[in-house]
């Protein structure tokens, strides 16, 4: 399981890097995150989750690791 939870941290860095390099080439790159941030939360309400005894429970798990992911990224530098 430890091993599990460490891919996943893992994949959460490199997801959150993936989307800081495309804000950063964005010309709005605030604009970009909070449109994106909505779309990633919008597709967790939305998706069918099978199998799991408390499909509640797991969304808002879902919800507040996408939550953690965005405020990871720092505020774009104002370039000083």
């Amino acid at each position: 399981m430890e091993e599990l939870n460490g891919r996943m941290i893992a994949c959460q860095i490199l997801v959150t890097g993936l989307i800081a390099r495309i804000a950063n080439d964005s010309k709005d790159p605030l604009s970009f995150l909070t449109g994106f941030r909505d779309e990633i939360l919008a597709v967790v309400r939305q998706v069918r989750i099978a199998g799991a005894l408390d499909t509640d429970r797991v969304r808002e798990i879902a919800e507040r690791t996408v939550d953690e992911l965005f405020s990871l990224m720092k505020p774009p530098s104002d370039g000083e």
